[in-house]
């Protein structure tokens, strides 16, 4: 091991490292066009040497050497005979995308400005101008300027209408649907790619239709919606056959790949990658594949299969001419490699082999002035390092590659860096550490990798597809190690009660980021309301980390109390596992009971005086992982159940939540379904149920084939209701596109509800004030399945909801909400007091005393 640390250190200093001044160009639009006319020549011919130097930047650029290509347009631009401006412009806006691909935006700013005034000093080519207004809002967006670049956009557009380019206002529909996007504007976003669809779907077979197609397809699977981004590409594939193009064939068994990995379709995706290896002509779109498919062996693995892909691919590389595709390529490799020598005992990989591989990227991105790539790859080589135990190496290295992704202001490589820093300071035990105040070294960097993530939220759809995110593995751990250091005793002292508080705030921060997850966009930034104290509930976040599982508990006025338990993570998991299927078992009583009072000691036991002592009415639950699918109204103190204490509500924060009474007579609106269909069984006690609804307040009642998502939409968008029920089949999954609920016509899926219910909003009067759903049920085995009702809530506008873990059509269902809108019509209690009340008339009948009966139902949102 000395000897290979002293190769590796060798290694190290065959590298110097450079930096400047520049900032980030995310790359999720389409593949930049340069400037070009079709007139057969311009008013002034430029010097064949300065068209010789265009044409070269050119082959540059799209070799992706960047910065020999601005050096070949800027030479270009000196040789350029007087008064040839319209060549003139169209080669600045060429260079102005150079600089951005470099990150160097005052350069790119300044050659883009060049440019348009010389258009505006002559009478402009309207193809030029649209062109160089088309590369100004890539400019702007890459700037987080969304709205300039929208409206830029459409100035081009206009011109591009009046020229009838089509193919040209099919890229601008596209890059202009990615603006919208970052706004937040996704229906606006779908529509015009939809648009561009249409378009395009009138055009005869020809590489420009294939590239639109694969574009739009490329840029649909960044948004979520993998189903129509498969059937897009798979279009395009049909034109590209047709064509027999074999390179564009190619492109797009790589683009189906990353979709069907997307959708988590791993043999599809394996044959799509082996598919588009075989395909391509081009060297570099052949390794991209492989090294792809390399990884989800790896996941799947399949080793001998890897190991012979893994020599396959490490013989064409060095074949490979240098450009950020391949350098990314050998990253990519370098890092499936190391999380193969992680996995497992092998003698034929060593660590000093991986090293070299990411050697050769530093100085293949150095050469090419290619900042960011080099700062990927250093960063990478530093986690090495970190894997070798090599921390003094390992922390240079990832401070130098930080320090190059902030100069050029590259916050989704930067983040990785902040969080790979404080992992190796937290390995070190530099957790308090020399920075200001009491916050530590290891604290400090996981809290800045945490504010590059969120001030990444708007823009993740537009990272570079060759770093792009796995919540699970490079996201959802920053949150999670952050809580833990801040929750984690030094010695005999207590927890600093700003811990405590700052690793609320991170517990909430982690639900938003995991909704947002679910939605694949930034769905709840219109959402967010300040922080209020709370003035009577207790709110409660139980956390599980590997080794305990931490408790926060914000009490009224602000005050803090925290405890843990010691307990192994997969101990905690089983038990939460058997809980969730006990209690949908009719004969489990005493295995529930003794469960549930393990899972009440863990969360309520330690904190119990303190809950007497302030009187507390209601228990608001911030609840992660497995405790999400498991009804804290079921926990079990040894002779009570937990309402029969407390009144029981969720939230995914109260950052998210702002608690406001009932302010409305209520007026339900009550649909379901009690005949079987679409093959989901009937569910004969739901007649019932809309029966005793209407017995007790105003109802307007949609049964069966009355319950379309037309007719429930036109009901919802005739009056305002309040209220709106629905007792139908439906289920709750961690993945949105398997997150519906049941209409007689279709299943009506999560993001179709903000449709559905396009008339609310949270911050308008007509505004769903309570969403129940009374017969839906969370997926099987998933231990994030609760996600979905938080996403349901949160699509549908509703400022509560109701909905039930697990389907139960009994008649009890009938007597609980009928007792539940009893309860309701009395206004001077909470909805959360209301629920309890209805539980415990259950709980009270001998004939439904189990949780099986009562358990299910849980308030998520305004509890008040």
């Amino acid at each position: 091991m000395v000897r290979k640390k002293f190769r590796l250190r060798k290694i190290k200093r065959l590298f110097s490292i450079m930096l400047f001044l520049v900032m980030l160009l995310g790359t999720g639009l389409l593949s930049p066009t340069f400037a070009y006319t079709t007139a057969e020549k311009s008013i002034v011919q430029s010097l064949p040497d300065a068209q010789n130097l265009v044409d070269q930047g050119r082959k540059h650029y799209e070799a992706e050497r960047f910065a020999q290509a601005a050096a070949s347009w800027q030479q270009a631009i000196s040789a350029f005979a007087q008064g040839d401006e319209l060549t003139l412009a169209m080669t600045l806006g060429n260079l102005s995308l150079a600089y951005q691909q470099l990150g160097q935006w005052n350069a790119a700013e300044e050659a883009i400005s060049q440019s348009l005034n010389l258009l505006k000093a002559t009478k402009p080519n309207p193809q030029v101008l649209a062109q160089i207004l088309d590369i100004k809002g890539r400019l702007l967006l890459a700037q987080s300027k969304p709205e300039d670049a929208l409206n830029i956009w459409q100035q081009a557009a206009s011109i591009y209408q009046k020229i009838d380019d089509t193919n040209a206002i099919i890229r601008n529909q596209i890059n202009s649907a990615q603006a919208l996007q970052t706004l937040g504007y996704y229906r606006q976003a779908q529509k015009t790619l939809e648009e561009s669809i249409q378009i395009l779907q009138q055009q005869p077979n020809s590489p420009l239709k294939v590239t639109g197609l694969r574009s739009l397809g490329n840029v649909i699977q960044v948004t979520g919606d993998l189903a129509t981004s498969r059937q897009i590409l798979q279009q395009s594939l049909e034109v590209a056959s047709s064509l027999q193009d074999k390179q564009a064939v190619a492109e797009i068994l790589l683009s189906l790949g990353n979709t069907a990995r997307a959708e988590q379709d791993i043999p599809t995706a394996i044959k799509f990658y082996q598919q588009a290896a075989n395909a391509a002509t081009s060297p570099s779109t052949s390794i991209q594949a492989q090294v792809n498919q390399l990884r989800l062996l790896l996941e799947t693995e399949q080793i001998p299969a890897l190991t012979a892909l893994s020599s396959q691919i490490q013989a064409q590389l060095s074949n490979l001419p240098a450009s950020r595709t391949a350098i990314f390529a050998r990253i990519n490799f370098a890092q499936t490699l190391t999380q193969f020598k992680k996995k497992y005992t092998t003698d034929t990989l060593s660590w000093l082999d991986i090293a070299q591989l990411l050697s050769v990227a530093i100085e293949q991105a150095k050469n090419l002035e290619d900042k960011r790539t080099q700062s990927y790859a250093v960063g990478v080589l530093g986690g090495v390092y970190e894997q070798t135990q090599q921390w003094n190496d390992a922390q240079q290295l990832t401070q130098q590659a930080l320090l190059m992704a902030q100069a050029i202001d590259a916050k989704d490589i930067a983040y990785r860096w902040q969080w790979q820093l404080g992992r190796l300071l937290k390995a070190r035990g530099d957790i308090k550490g020399a920075f200001v105040g009491d916050v530590g070294a290891a604290i400090a960097a996981y809290t800045e990798a945490v504010n590059y993530l969120q001030a990444l939220r708007y823009d993740l759809a537009r990272v570079n597809s060759q770093v792009r995110f796995s919540f699970r593995e490079e996201v959802e751990p920053v949150y999670r190690e952050l809580v833990q250091l801040l929750l984690q005793p030094q010695g005999n002292s207590q927890i600093n009660p700003e811990n405590i508080e700052k690793a609320s705030e991170t517990i909430e921060l982690l639900q938003i980021a995991e909704l947002e997850n679910f939605f694949r966009n930034t769905c709840l930034n219109t959402r967010t309301i300040t922080k209020k104290t709370n003035q009577t509930a207790a709110v409660i976040y139980p956390f599980i980390l590997p080794d305990r599982v931490e408790v926060i508990v914000n009490l009224p006025q602000n005050r803090w109390l925290h405890y843990s338990t010691t307990i192994d993570e997969q101990e905690v998991q089983t038990t939460l596992k058997q809980l969730q299927e006990d209690l949908r078992k009719p004969h489990t009583l005493r295995q529930v009971q003794s469960l549930s009072q393990k899972v009440y000691n863990w969360l309520i036991q330690p904190g119990e005086v303190a809950l007497v002592e302030n009187k507390i009415p209601s228990l608001v639950f911030v609840l992660d992982s497995w405790l999400r699918n498991i009804p804290m109204a079921a926990l079990y103190d040894g002779k009570q159940y937990l309402i029969e204490k407390y009144a029981v509500a969720l939230s995914p924060g109260q950052n998210l939540i702002e608690p406001k009474p009932l302010q409305k007579d209520l007026k339900i609106i009550a649909a379901g379904l009690s005949e079987s269909r679409s093959g989901f069984s009937a569910l004969p006690n739901v007649k019932q149920e809309l029966e005793t609804i209407r017995s007790e307040l105003p109802s307007s009642i949609l049964l069966n084939q009355e319950f379309t998502s037309k007719s429930l939409q036109d009901l919802i968008n005739s009056l305002p209701f309040p209220v709106v029920h629905l007792a139908t089949h439906g289920q709750f999954s961690s993945k949105a596109e398997e997150t519906f609920i049941l209409a007689w016509d279709d299943r009506i899926y999560v993001k179709q509800l903000n449709n559905l219910f396009r008339t609310v909003e949270q911050n308008k009067p007509e505004a769903i004030e309570l969403l129940v759903l009374s017969a839906c049920q969370t997926a099987a085995g998933d231990a994030r399945a609760a996600l979905g009702i938080a996403g349901v809530a949160f699509q549908a506008g509703a400022r509560s909801t109701i909905a039930s873990l697990w389907n139960l059509d009994d008649e009890s269902t009938a007597l609980l909400m009928g007792k539940f809108y009893q309860e309701l019509a009395n206004k001077k209690i909470t909805k959360a007091e209301a629920l309890r009340r209805a539980q415990l008339a259950l709980l009270q009948n001998p004939q439904y005393k189990r949780p099986l009966y009562w358990a299910p139902y849980v308030l998520l949102g305004n509890w008040l």
